[in-house]
C-alpha cells in the first residue's frame, strides 16, 4: 500500500511536470522565426501571401497565441497530440510507430552500459595503483571525451567498411524478407554498432563513478568491522561495499535514461536508426509544430517514467530506504 501510495504521489508530480514542460515547449517553437505555413508554400511554389494565408487558416496558425494554447492543452487531455502539417498523420501513430525502435536502441545501450561501467569500476577499485586501474581510468576519460558523432563514424568506417563485420545502417535487411527468429537475429546484427557506440560514453561514466564510491565506501567504519568479524573478502565485496556504492551510481543511471532517449539523435541520424530521435530531426527541419511537441512531450514522459522506476529500485538496492 505504501508504494502504491508513493507511485500515485510521483505520477501526480509528473503529470504537474509534463503540463509546465507541455507549456514551455509550445511557447518556445512558436517563438522560433518562420511556421509550417511557409514552408509549405515554398515547396509547392506558391508562396503568395493569400496561399500562405489559407494554409494558416487550415492549421489554425492565424489565431491568437493563447487560444492555441488553450486549443492544444485541451486535445492534449484527450490524448490527442495533433495531426502531422507535413506527413498529414496522427502524431501520436507517427511517434508508435518509431518508438519501439527507440526503446529498443536505447534500452540495450543502457544496460550494456550500466553492466560494463558497474563491472570496469568495481575491478578498477580493487586494482587501486595498478596498470590494469590506469588503463580503465585512461580508457573512460578517453570514451568520454570522445564526440559521440565521430565515434559512431569511425565505428562505420573500421567495422563495417575496412572489416565488413556488421551492417552500418537501417533496422533490419531492406527485401531480405525475414520472418520470426531470422528476423530478430537480422535486427540484432543491426543493433550492435550503435548500441556499442552510444553505450561507450554513458559506461565511461559508470565505470569512474563505481570507482569513486568503491573507494569511499570500503574505508568507512561498517566495512572495517565486516572485515574484523572474519568475512571474506568477497562477500564483504559484495555484501557491504558494492550494495552501498551502488546507490550514486543508480541515481546517475535514473536520470540518464530518460536523457539517453532524447540523446539518440545523432546516433539514429548516423546509423539511419528509424526510431524518435531521427523523427524529431526530420519535424525540426520541417517545422512540424505538431509532430515537434508530441516527440518533446513522449521523450519527456520517458524520462519522469525512469525516475518514478529509479526511486523504487532504491529500495531493492538498500532495503533501509523508506519510500515515505
Amino acid at each position: 500500500m505504501e508504494k502504491l501510495n508513493f507511485i500515485v504521489r510521483r505520477l501526480f508530480h509528473g503529470l504537474a511536470a509534463l503540463l509546465l514542460i507541455a507549456v514551455m515547449n509550445f511557447l518556445l517553437i512558436r517563438a522560433a522565426p518562420g511556421d509550417p505555413a511557409s514552408l509549405l508554400a515554398g515547396e509547392s511554389g506558391a508562396a503568395d501571401e493569400v496561399f500562405m494565408q489559407q494554409l494558416r487558416q487550415r492549421f489554425d496558425l492565424d489565431k491568437p497565441l493563447p487560444t492555441q494554447l488553450l486549443t492544444y492543452l485541451g486535445k492534449l487531455a484527450q490524448g490527442d497530440l495533433g495531426v502531422s502539417y507535413r506527413q498529414q498523420q496522427p502524431v501520436l501513430d507517427l511517434i508508435l510507430e518509431r518508438l519501439a525502435a527507440t526503446l529498443l536502441l536505447t534500452g540495450s545501450a543502457f544496460l550494456l552500459s550500466l553492466a560494463l561501467g558497474v563491472t570496469l569500476g568495481v575491478w578498477a577499485s580493487t586494482r587501486v595503483g595498478t596498470w590494469k586501474d590506469s588503463a580503465i581510468s585512461v580508457l573512460s576519460t578517453l570514451f568520454y571525451a570522445t564526440p559521440l558523432y565521430w565515434l559512431a563514424l569511425l565505428a562505420v568506417l573500421v567495422f563495417a567498411v575496412w572489416l565488413p563485420w556488421l551492417p552500418a545502417f537501417g533496422y533490419q535487411s531492406v527485401g531480405a524478407g525475414y520472418q520470426g527468429l531470422a528476423r530478430m537475429l537480422d535486427i540484432a546484427h543491426h543493433l550492435v554498432l550503435p548500441t556499442l557506440v552510444l553505450s561507450m560514453y554513458y559506461m565511461a561514466i559508470y565505470a569512474r563513478m563505481t570507482r569513486a564510491s568503491m573507494l569511499e565506501v570500503a574505508n568507512q567504519d561498517f566495512v572495517k568491522t565486516a572485515r574484523a568479524k572474519g568475512l571474506s573478502p568477497g562477500r564483504v565485496l559484495r555484501a557491504h561495499v558494492l550494495r552501498n556504492a551502488l546507490l550514486p551510481v543508480v541515481t546517475l543511471a535514473g536520470l540518464q535514461a530518460g536523457a539517453m532517449v532524447g540523446g539518440a539523435v545523432l546516433i539514429e541520424m548516423v546509423f539511419a536508426w528509424p526510431g524518435i530521435g531521427r523523427l524529431l530531426f526530420e519535424a525540426l527541419v520541417q517545422r512540424d509544430y505538431s509532430l515537434l511537441l508530441g516527440t518533446f512531450l513522449v521523450t519527456a514522459a520517458l524520462a519522469v517514467s525512469f525516475n518514478v522506476i529509479t526511486d523504487l529500485v532504491y529500495t531493492l538496492v538498500d532495503p533501509r530506504i523508506e519510500l515515505s
